[in-house]
């Protein structure tokens, strides 16, 4: 038998077209249960790699004989030996490329919408991470929201799209991922706009992101609108694509509300997160369509992987939606926070520019799990 070495792009089609497979996770038991590679109809086994340093004799009854198997750690190394006793064992087996370093990095760039006069909308996925990422593409220019770290692959689509990036948006200060916002638009020449309120501590030039800003995107006239919507951080800002999407950052999610304790300040930010929640998103229409800077759980993923759902409809399905007691909502977005994010603290620093981590850094501080919304 041969090992075959899979990608991260393979394993993400897998995901999104609901395909089966078995995971052997052989990271330690912590690691695996704090962050694992989800898919729909995924099966795992979770056993340490230095368990199976005799041998893998032991678990062949625990593998099946009927699924794709995919050897899966950290970095790589480790899931190729235990690949390579899988094959001497006479299975067929892959291993991921690159390990859960590469499975966090990963973007799959899925068109989400065709646009008014001949536009496109696209969703970046990152099913790794949970982090969601747009592009604007009209008539040769494109516009970019809250784009995470891998420049290249956001500057080499609009380039294969024959589009120049003129406008570069983050929705809010990032804690949970480091943005590749200002490094696009430094390298493109685009303007890199960033919430004011979020801004006190940078370090770098920035357009201030104010409330009913309107910026046209190439020459079919593809308006987008700032919707000023703070309660994930103070200065978070939403926008109306051509008054039928609404791009929400952080603040609402399609199974769940943005936390408000990412800078320190539950207790002074949750009453803008439900006045954003509960009174200006109730003024906007029911059916514009809701599309987050992150999503939870991989059941928000829709058929055809893009995470996007009408207003309307979560105001009827999403539970941080419809606490009416005003003291219910408080203790429910401060008392079941999820942990805190990994680094979370450094990583604002990185996003305020007053920290440099190198690749590897960066990449470490990264690794985990999404951690931005309540649930």
């Amino acid at each position: 038998m041969t090992v075959s070495k899979w990608t991260a792009a393979k394993i993400a089609r897998k995901v999104i077209d609901k395909k089966e497979l078995f995971i052997l996770d052989v990271r330690n038991a912590d690691a695996f249960a704090d962050w694992k590679i989800e898919g729909h109809k995924f099966d795992y086994l979770n056993i340490p790699y230095f368990e199976l340093l005799d041998g893998v004799e032991g678990i062949l009854p625990q593998l099946p004989e009927d699924k794709e198997i995919l050897v899966v750690c950290a970095k790589e190394g480790s899931s190729v030996m235990v690949a390579e006793m899988l094959s001497e064992a006479g299975r067929e087996v892959a291993y991921l490329e690159g390990g859960m370093k590469s499975w966090s990095s990963y973007l799959e760039p899925i068109k989400a919408a065709d646009l008014e006069n001949g536009g496109e909308l696209y969703q970046f996925v990152r099913l790794g991470k949970g982090c969601l990422s747009y592009m604007v593409i009209s008539e040769g220019e494109a516009a970019i929201f809250d784009a995470v770290r891998f420049t290249d692959v956001f500057i080499n689509f609009a380039k294969e799209k024959g589009a120049k990036i003129k406008h570069v948006f983050d929705t809010h200060l990032h804690a949970d991922h480091i943005s590749g916002g200002r490094h696009i638009a430094a390298e493109t020449g685009a303007f890199y706009y960033l919430p004011e309120e979020d801004a006190a501590e940078a370090v770098f030039d920035y357009t201030p992101l104010t409330n009913n800003l309107n910026v046209k995107i190439g020459a079919s006239q593809i308006n987008v609108s700032a919707l000023y919507s703070p309660g994930h951080t103070i200065g978070s800002t939403s926008f109306m694509i051509d008054n039928k999407f609404l791009l929400t950052g952080d603040i609402l999610f399609i199974d769940s509300i943005g936390r408000p304790d990412l800078a320190g300040l539950a207790e002074d930010w949750v009453g803008d997160l439900r006045n954003t929640l509960y009174s200006r998103y109730r003024e906007l229409a029911e059916d514009l369509v809701v599309l987050p800077a992150h999503f939870m759980i991989i059941d928000e993923l829709n058929e055809d992987g893009t995470i996007a759902r009408r207003l309307g409809d979560l105001y009827k399905e999403n539970h941080g939606l419809n606490i009416e007691d005003e003291a219910e909502f408080r203790r429910t977005v401060t008392d079941q926070l999820p942990p805190q994010p990994n680094a979370y603290e450094q990583i604002r620093q990185v996003n305020m520019g007053k920290l440099n981590p190198d690749h590897d850094e960066q990449t470490e501080m990264e690794i985990g799990p999404n951690r931005c919304a309540v649930r």
